[in-house]
């Protein structure tokens, strides 16, 4: 009798705790929502679908069996659908890497190292790659590059007007989709570094320069070692993120893991989730990198009380010359899509660019603009135009709906879990809440979509083609962003201030309203803006959760297949120009940037 008085004003005194009953009903929950789409794509892997090939294989239209995981490792197509896939991925990913470590690295040193002219401008316009929908540099590069000679479709900007024919290597395959993700994913790189390089002690370096240390001998001994950390994490999170990637190599015409998934979902299926599997394997392989590293890293002290203004390189005349070449870059890479785009949509030939050539503005065209009658004539396919298409309107509405509603859970989840971590961060239970909760971050987006797909496509759970869905999976996929931005903040937060509350009596509700919350104002508002800004530009994710009509990008691939370019190339600018006013719109009233405080 006492044992259990005891057991229960232990449990009593713990759920007394609001950390506590956070960590207990959010684990529980991220339990379900993470864990089990993983065991569900898992147990389709040994599945028997029937009418696909491994009911074929076992002579069975239901049931279990190995068959999927023997016929896709031993069997005579192996090497074309698991091995080649396998190593291009593996080819994409670190070739994006190397990519974005050395532009966003020396972009980093420049700005925060060196007296580069128009610093300003360039910082706040590198970012711009990464803010807009992945795909958007692989169609620039479409339009620039390809030519019917070569790749038998639509001439580009150079074809079309220099009549210069790319070779095939530099239009399509491993070259342009290692580029397009690695300008993708720089600013990764430049913010990451470049803080390291805008806080590292200057003294290190000036003292290894007064010992005649060669400037190369500087470089490797102390300026690399220094930025090591930064490097590690840009590697994890481009990797990670590279690996899931479909847009990038279903444009550039590569065959990756992700891309061969969709092609082989109909007819192997079981074989495909084994594809998945592997993407979730190499997600997990991230994650416990991550932490190894931290465990194994080497402290290096690079904020000290002296020197705390750092010498800057002095360029020269280079400080020109290296600023205007970053501002082409820039321009091809930020400003360029915006306006590629928009032409796109007045050519009467999508790709057709010989007005430019002619100079005769009067071949250009407002049809894919403003046709609402006559649907049928001049390449339409029955669609009306952009500005009176129902579909392309409903779509937008359903994409802010979703990314509205991702971002007030995702940011409320990670908000309550990153409290709840703070407070508890020596138990181990919290740790689990906490890697959990950043797991779906490391997954590939495809990957998490397809497990989402098997899970709620059933027919007991059939939710297939709803926003709910979407909302589940984005919200389940954006977590981590808020987590990690509630965590980092409340860990500065002193224990002193809400305990001092706590002795007045107040409840916890207004601690959280009236205390925490507005102290920690910008980064709980950063860890809502991140799953929102994200979610306009998410593809991989819900693109087997939906049909067309339903969000914007996967509207955008459907118009695509049509042959309907001009309409891709409007919903493109239509979601760029969202992004880049939102984003906008948030710098002004919060005041946060992702450049800020790097040397923009």
């Amino acid at each position: 009798m006492n044992q259990s008085i005891h057991v229960q004003n232990r449990l009593k005194t713990f759920f007394s705790k609001p950390y506590n009953v956070i960590l207990v009903l959010f684990g529980i929950l991220l339990t379900v929502t993470t864990v089990a789409p993983m065991v569900a794509i898992l147990g389709d892997t040994f599945q028997i679908h029937a009418g696909t090939i491994d009911a074929h294989l076992t002579g069975k239209n239901s049931g279990y069996s190995l068959i999927n995981y023997i016929d896709l490792f031993t069997g005579s197509l192996s090497r074309r659908l698991l091995w080649m896939p396998l190593l291009h991925t593996l080819l994409m990913s670190v070739g994006a890497c190397v990519v974005s470590i050395l532009f966003g690295g020396v972009f980093a040193f420049l700005v925060t190292r060196t007296n580069l002219a128009w610093k300003g401008w360039l910082s706040s316009v590198f970012i711009f790659p990464y803010i807009m929908p992945q795909w958007t540099l692989a169609v620039v590069w479409q339009n620039l590059f390809h030519s019917n000679a070569v790749t038998h479709t639509r001439n580009g900007l150079l074809a079309s007007l220099f009549g210069i024919h790319m070779p095939v290597w530099w239009c399509q395959g491993l070259f342009p989709s290692i580029m397009v993700l690695g300008l993708h994913y720089a600013p990764f790189a430049y913010i990451l570094i470049g803080s390291i390089f805008r806080n590292m002690d200057a003294n290190l370096e000036e003292a290894a320069t007064i010992l005649d240390t060669p400037k190369w001998r500087i470089l490797t001994r102390i300026t690399i070692p220094m930025i090591k950390p930064a490097i590690l994490s840009t590697i994890l999170l481009v990797f990670g993120s590279a690996m899931g990637s479909y847009p990038v190599p279903h444009y550039m015409n590569y065959t990756t893991l992700s891309t061969q998934y969709i092609s082989m979902n109909a007819n192997r299926t079981g074989q495909a989730s084994i594809l998945a599997v592997i993407m979730m394997i190499f997600g997990v392989a991230v994650m416990l990198l991550n932490q190894l590293s931290l465990r194994s890293r080497k402290n290096y002290t690079t904020v000290t009380g002296k020197s705390s203004q750092i010498s800057k390189i002095n360029l020269k005349a280079l400080r020109y010359v290296l600023a205007f070449v970053l501002v082409i870059l820039t321009f091809f890479t930020n400003i360029f899509p915006i306006i590629s785009f928009a032409i796109e949509t007045f050519l009467p030939n999508p790709g057709d660019y010989s007005f430019l050539y002619t100079g005769d503005p009067s071949n250009l065209t407002t049809k894919w603009w403003l046709t609402s009658e006559n649907v049928t004539e001049n390449g339409m396919y029955g669609q009306q135009g952009i500005l009176f298409n129902e579909t392309i309107w409903r779509a937008f509405k359903g994409t802010i709906l979703t990314s509205i509603a991702c971002a007030l859970l995702a940011g409320t989840i990670g908000m309550l879990i990153g409290y709840a971590v703070a407070k508890q961060r020596r138990s181990r239970w919290a740790h689990y809440v906490n890697s959990v909760a950043f797991l779906p971050y490391l997954m590939p987006s495809i990957a998490v979509g397809v497990a989402f797909f098997i899970l709620f496509s059933t027919q007991r759970l059939n939710l297939y083609n709803t926003y709910t869905l979407l909302i589940i999976a984005g919200t389940v996929k954006y977590i981590p962003f808020a987590s990690r931005s509630s965590l980092n903040s409340m860990l500065q937060l002193s224990n002193e201030i809400e305990e001092a509350a706590i002795i007045q009596n107040v409840p916890w509700i207004k601690r959280m309203t009236h205390i925490i919350i507005p102290i920690q104002k910008s980064s709980i508002i950063s860890g809502y803006l991140l799953p929102f800004m994200t979610c306009l530009r998410e593809l991989s994710l819900f693109m087997l959760l939906c049909v067309q009509g339903f969000v914007l990008s996967t509207t955008l691939d459907y118009f695509d297949e049509m042959g309907l370019y001009a309409f891709s190339s409007g919903i493109n600018l239509i979601l760029i120009i969202t992004i880049l006013i939102c984003n906008g719109i948030v710098n002004k009233l919060t005041g946060a940037s992702l450049d800020k405080g790097i040397g923009g």
